[in-house]
């Protein structure tokens, strides 16, 4: 049996819906990133994802995108640890904004990354506009 926590992180747009949680549990964590300056308002990134390098660069540069995963990472830690700590399986974390194509995919990315880098968990993220 697998006692580790299984952490499942989603990108969505709030056009259609918040994610629902499979697990059981009654949700999760649901960060806005909607304010965060959007690169999907330039032709140049229109056609392109949070996964794509121009994007990446474009969001990098962003302060409010990293003061924006300060805050997150260090509220997810939080959870992470007490989870780790009291055996809980399953928390999940979605990411939304408006097309669910630019800033909620490479927030999702950026933590999954930062998650892998830190605790022996199991990660999952899902793109939920780009999977459609």
């Amino acid at each position: 049996m697998n006692n580790k926590l299984t952490v499942h992180i989603n990108s969505f747009s709030y056009k259609r819906e918040i994610p629902k949680d499979k697990s059981g549990n009654g949700g999760g964590f649901v960060f806005d990133c909607r304010a965060i300056h959007n690169p999907g308002r330039y032709n140049e990134y229109k056609t392109l994802t949070g996964k794509d390098k121009k994007v990446i660069a474009f969001l990098d540069k962003e302060t409010e995108m990293q003061e924006f995963l300060k805050d997150v990472f260090s509220i997810i830690d939080k959870s992470v640890k007490k989870y780790i700590e009291r055996k809980f399986s399953n928390l999940m974390i979605n990411f939304g904004c408006t097309g669910g194509q630019h800033r909620s995919v490479y927030s999702a990315e950026k933590l999954s990354e930062y998650l892998n880098n830190n605790y022996d968990i199991k990660v999952i993220t899902k793109h939920i506009e780009q999977e459609k």
